[in-house]
């Protein structure tokens, strides 16, 4: 099918160029229109925090939105300090709508230091957060310090000013600038591997088509259910890597076959029957990564998982039907226009060059090549397992400013972080409130509770309490736990950002299972029908999975550990990792990887299909592929890093976790374990045994099986 369609392509490639041009220009139209619909939300239905916040927000205009936390301290006695209740007023004006709590609206002691010296005030913002919110914290801040009686210091904290404080208040490139450089440091890296004109341009102009017609398919698919604005980066990003991944892999093989000899039009047949082939085999491992994230109970995460799956799709797309026609106009031409010096370019054949050199010292020394990669994946996952899901303690958070002076003087004053993200228990049908304060204040874990007499609309209530501990620290955790336990059966429910924060981390873990099951199955099948062999899929399958958990590592050693991340982001180690960073990252890592799997072990099948040589289809696999990983890698880790300047913490590690796991399965994975280890298995790589060709629809090679590496030698 591949084959015929080449020989279309070839024949009507003006044609087909015309349109692709008409559907990208549409694409930037696209583009603009789409920027107005995105989902900007975080709701976890169905979860009993989540539900809370929902109902307290109903009610009372306020309940999802993190509380700032106004900190005052004096040399005497601060209650006595009557103009404070007046800043507390002022400061809840800027957000209006705002509920404040206070030693001075309760009469609780709960909100006052051991020694009377240090009083909290609690300021919940109206609305619900989203990415393009703000509760003004600079202008709260300001007021609150303009209104404190003299002889009192004055500090705003709370978690959004301490977020704003350790990762930085500006925007931070946008979706444009991001694409732009992270398309000139492409450029950049494609001129060093091809080294002339045209060559260079193809994979750009294919990955602009890419991702301004995934703009319109994700235009399309706002007015049948929400997208994440989540979304509009990764087809910037993603869509940018994954589409020159496609590329290079049709380029390289264009160019090997022009460079035996064969005229234009042959090569394209040849190019798209097995370079064809790989990208959309490749291109549907990635879908399948992506889709996965449906099985999740989050609408968010699910509308990443179904609007990313868009991106390989319309790259797969762009890649055999565009590219191949721009090949063919191009022809022979695309080795000309040199932009390197004769001597750098790569004009032999690669089993010649570095990468034939390597393969060859793989097949010799399998046993070494894969002990070493094997010792460096082992301590990177040993990092890994060391894995915090979690959001980090407030006393983790960095930063400096007055956010972190007022966190300090909380701290300095016996009062617990957990102030910082209290525990807001909704009071319905009428209950006592202070009955249920009294329950609460009861809890082991919980070092005060109050009832505002202000909280109080149509027979529902709220009720404030504070942990003993951090929320997002074991401690916390449990405390929690205790006492939804202590509420169930009442008509008090717990809420806040704490509880809903464990809602979240639940929310994605009690699923991540299915998940996991639901990709490496569908994998298994998919490579099982691509490779005709069982073992190769499980080895590709295994080794995808200890690549992650080694990116994890990475992401644990720089982030959670804090070994560089200072020095060169400005982040202090939190020890923890951002709960939906390490989901993310494997939906989007284990089918980008896979890619390089796919590249490489479909010239390895081709190879033994016409030999039936094992060392000889791993030594010409990995030197006729080589290259062209390492350099769709470095495409993708400079997106990724890119990525990474944008300011959030959230953000840094995302995108730091993306790009080292991707350069490192290139290198490490790729280069030194699959080629070595498939060494060692010999005859075992192409084992299908008659019942599992039947099962998976395929026939088994007509070529007798090679002896294994220790035969042979």
């Amino acid at each position: 099918m591949l084959a015929r369609l080449a020989h279309v392509i070839a024949r009507r490639r003006k044609s087909v160029i015309g349109a692709w041009l008409v559907l990208t220009f549409f694409g930037a139209f696209s583009a603009q229109e789409v920027s107005k619909r995105w989902f900007q939300s975080f709701s976890i239905p169905g979860y009993s925090a989540y539900e809370a916040n929902q109902r307290t927000l109903k009610t009372f205009g306020t309940g999802e939105q993190a509380p700032l936390v106004a900190v005052f301290h004096s040399s005497g006695d601060v209650t006595k300090a009557t103009g404070i209740r007046k800043a507390v007023a002022a400061a809840a004006s800027v957000n209006p709508g705002s509920r404040p709590s206070s030693y001075f609206s309760t009469g609780s002691r709960a909100y006052v230091s051991k020694d009377g010296h240090t009083t909290f005030a609690e300021i919940y913002p109206p609305g619900t957060p989203n990415f393009s919110s703000s509760v003004h914290v600079k202008e709260v801040r300001a007021r609150l310090k303009a209104e404190t009686p003299a002889g009192v210091q004055a500090h705003l904290t709370g978690r959004d000013p301490l977020q704003e404080a350790s990762s930085g208040s500006s925007g931070g490139p946008n979706v444009l600038t991001e694409g732009l450089i992270a398309g000139t440091g492409a450029l950049i890296i494609l001129f060093l591997v091809f080294g002339t004109l045209p060559a260079v341009l193809m994979p750009i102009a294919v990955a602009v088509a890419s991702i301004l017609n995934t703009f319109t398919l994700i235009w399309a698919l706002t007015y049948i259910t929400d997208v994440s604005i989540i979304v509009q980066f990764l087809i910037a990003l993603v869509g940018l890597g994954v589409a020159i991944d496609y590329a290079l892999l049709m380029i390289f093989r264009f160019r090997d076959e022009l460079r035996e000899g064969e005229d234009v039009e042959t090569a394209l047949v040849e190019t798209m029957t097995h370079a064809g082939r790989s990208v959309i085999v490749s291109g549907t491992t990635v879908a399948v990564g992506l889709l996965s994230l449906i099985v999740l109970p989050l609408p968010f995460i699910r509308s990443i998982g179904i609007g990313g799956m868009l991106i390989p799709a319309v790259s797969v797309l762009t890649a055999i039907t565009l590219l191949p026609a721009l090949l063919a106009v191009m022809g022979e031409k695309i080795n000309r226009l040199r932009l390197l010096p004769r001597r750098f370019m790569d004009t032999g054949h690669p089993e010649d060059g570095f990468w034939g050199r390597w393969a060859r010292t793989v097949t010799r020394h399998p046993g070494l090549i894969a002990t070493i990669g094997l010792v460096i994946v082992g301590a990177l996952v040993f990092e890994g397992l060391q894995l915090n899901p979690s959001e980090a303690q407030a006393k983790n958070l960095p930063g400096t400013g007055d956010a972190i002076v007022g966190r300090d003087a909380l701290t300095h004053a016996g009062i617990s972080a957990g102030v910082l993200k209290p525990l807001v228990v909704l009071v319905e049908n009428g209950a006592d409130p202070q009955a249920v304060a009294a329950k609460v204040r009861a809890t082991p874990g919980v070092m005060g509770a109050a009832a505002p007499p202000e909280w109080r609309k149509d027979g529902t209530s709220i009720v404030e309490a504070f942990a003993s501990s951090d929320g997002a620290s074991k401690q916390g955790k449990h405390t929690i736990k205790v006492v939804q336990k202590e509420l169930k059966g009442t008509d008090a429910t717990l809420g806040g950002v704490a509880a809903e924060d464990q809602d979240f981390v639940k929310a994605v873990y009690s699923k991540f299972p299915y998940v996991l099951a639901f990709v490496v199955l569908l994998t298994f099948i998919l490579l099982a029908r691509a490779f005709r062999s069982l073992v190769l899929p499980l080895k590709a399958v295994v080794l995808n999975l200890i690549s992650l958990a080694a990116a994890y590592g990475i992401i644990v050693f720089i982030f959670q550990q804090g070994h560089g991340s200072e020095a060169i982001w400005h982040v202090q180690a939190t020890q923890a990792i951002i709960a939906w960073i390490p989901l993310m990252i494997f939906a989007f890592l284990f089918g980008l990887s896979m890619d390089y799997e796919v590249f490489m072990l479909s010239r390895m099948r081709e190879a033994y299909d016409e030999t039936g040589d094992t060392n000889h289809a791993i030594s010409l696999g990995l030197a006729r592929t080589g290259k062209l990983v390492t350099s769709a890698a470095l495409v993708l880790m400079f997106a990724f890093f890119v990525l990474s300047m944008s300011p959030g913490v959230d953000v840094k590690q995302f995108g730091i976790g993306l790009a080292a796991g991707i350069i490192f399965d290139a290198t490490v994975i790729r280069a030194l374990l699959v080629p070595s280890l498939m060494t060692l298995f010999g005859r075992w790589n192409w084992w299908l045994p008659d019942w599992a060709a039947k099962a998976l629809f395929v026939k088994r090679s007509p070529v007798p099986p090679s002896a294994p590496a220790t035969e042979s030698a």
